[in-house]
């Protein structure tokens, strides 16, 4: 499974670490993903979505029991 937000498409950024001699090695930083139930077309999907479109509010998500009927209406 890609390391990919589903909202936004961010991924992992590759790049290198220099020491104060030029050694260079690779470093790979990961996206901060979290796996959330929302509700998309009206359907309630598991989704892999970075923390940074969690807290913007780019997505609705799915609430429980009854709560779910009406998130679906919505």
């Amino acid at each position: 499974m890609a390391r990919r937000c589903d909202e936004c498409g961010k991924g992992p950024l590759v790049g290198n670490i220099v020491s104060h001699a030029n050694n260079k090695t690779k470093t790979r930083s990961l996206p901060n993903l979290r796996s959330v139930r929302v509700v998309k077309d009206g359907e309630v999907k598991h989704i892999r979505v970075c923390a940074r479109c969690l807290k913007a509010g780019k997505i609705v998500k799915a609430g429980r029991g009854r709560n779910r009927a009406a998130a679906a209406s919505a």
